[in-house]
């Protein structure tokens, strides 16, 4: 029979998949939507500001959830989180019915929140679980996205055509998608997620100050420590890499006469690539060792762009690109989960949750800089010159890892000899 812990730890992990996939359903959603509706009303220039907003949304609120998350738990972080969401898709609506462009850029700066609150939803399902099972844990919450992901465009058209019913301007419609599912995600983590397991109990510092550690303090002690300074490298760069090579892979595919349809193919497998096999990353993490599995995210990283840049140069390019695409998702989905696993197991319990909060922050402002440089590195060099830009960005996680391994030898214990998740600290 399982055990009484057991079952707790199904139902926690069992809440955040489901609030993590209609979170999921959310963001997609309203991403399909957002450039077309900030085009309509501030032309095509400022396309591109609405996922920039989004981004940066997600960004800084990652700190300060994860400041609740230490000071009340993760179910009252996790519901904030949703409620922001909620209120920036419905200032999304309320700025399109007025035509207000500062509104609608505040509402989507509001409504990436909701991809912060699914980002730190992984760690939730960390807290509490044993050290063999935690990169398992994570990845399948993660993998929740890829239905998410799946679904929301999918019901994008359905959902402008209930917006346009109930007298909204078009293109809102998705977006009351999207406070619906927020919401009901909000629901769920209140409801599900009870108190008292460790996923959704306060963390608080133990050191004799007894004063929470902020995202700065942890970021400085995670700098000290090789394993976790490696942890926070390599996510920041997994994602800088990814949205790099990823949103200017359209734009190289239209240049080189691919069609629409042929784009939205390639799109689609790199982000199964992405979360499909997340569990696959998890439980290879758990028996493996964290350390050997982000080394090997970084090897499908490298892979991904040395095709990215053949690819680049090939007459007829599209299935390699389609190659290329798919194992930068793959190594994406490897990096971030060994990484995130990682960061767990080797934090200081005093630290854990604010460097959590500090990592997915400076994960989504370097995805936000490598967005925003992606363009005139294309401009300048062409998709070959994007390619080697990822590449050079990958640099600091490999100095990172050969440290963290150094470190670990040098010590008897390095994480790369601890398989089952049970990682050292320094």
């Amino acid at each position: 029979m399982l055990s009484e812990r057991s079952v707790k730890r199904g139902g926690i992990v069992g809440a955040l998949v489901v609030s993590n996939l209609l979170g999921g359903v959310a963001v997609a959603s309203g991403i399909a939507v957002g450039g077309l509706l900030l085009e309509r009303f501030g032309g095509t220039s400022l396309a591109g500001l609405g996922q920039a907003a989004s981004v940066l949304g997600a960004a800084v609120a990652a700190v300060p959830l994860a400041g609740v998350a230490a000071r009340h738990g993760r179910r009252r972080s996790l519901a904030l989180g949703y409620a922001i969401a909620v209120l920036g898709g419905a200032l999304i609506v309320g700025a399109a019915v007025v035509a207000q462009l500062v509104v609608l850029l505040a509402g989507l700066a509001l409504f990436g929140v909701g991809q912060a609150v699914n980002l730190q939803s992984r760690y939730a399902a960390a807290d509490g679980a044993a050290p063999g099972v935690r990169a398992r844990a994570m990845s399948i919450v993660i993998w929740a996205t890829t239905i998410g992901s799946v679904a929301g465009p999918n019901l994008s058209e359905v959902a402008d055509r209930f917006g346009r019913w109930l007298g909204l301007p078009g293109l809102t419609g998705p977006y009351v998608l999207s406070v619906v599912s927020f919401a009901l995600a909000g629901v769920v983590v209140a409801v599900f997620l009870r108190p008292g397991a460790r996923s959704s109990a306060p963390v608080t510092n133990q050191a004799d100050t007894g004063q929470a550690v902020g995202a700065v303090a942890a970021l400085r002690w995670a700098a000290a420590d090789p394993a976790a300074r490696f942890a926070v490298v390599l996510v920041a760069v997994a994602h800088a890499m990814m949205v790099m090579v990823m949103v200017m892979t359209p734009l190289h595919m239209q240049h080189h006469g691919m069609s629409l349809q042929l784009v939205g193919v390639v799109i689609s497998v790199h982000v199964l690539g992405m979360y499909a096999l997340s569990p696959v990353f998890g439980w290879l993490t758990d028996r493996l060792g964290a350390v050997r599995m982000a080394c090997a995210g970084m090897l499908m990283l490298a892979t991904a762009v040395a095709l990215g840049f053949v690819a680049a140069s090939a007459a007829e390019g599209s299935a390699l690109t389609a190659l290329a695409l798919t194992v930068l998702g793959l190594g994406w989905s490897a990096s971030v989960i060994s990484a995130s696993a990682l960061l767990t197991g080797t934090a200081a319990d005093h630290v854990r949750v604010p460097l959590q909060g500090a990592t997915d922050a400076g994960m989504n402002y370097a995805g936000a800089a490598a967005a925003a440089l992606a363009g005139p590195i294309l401009a300048a060099g062409g998709f070959h010159a994007v390619n080697v830009a990822a590449a050079v960005i990958l640099v600091p996680a490999v100095a990172a890892a050969t440290a963290a391994v150094r470190r670990g030898r040098v010590a008897g214990g390095s994480p790369v000899d601890q398989p089952q998740g049970t990682t050292a600290s320094s």
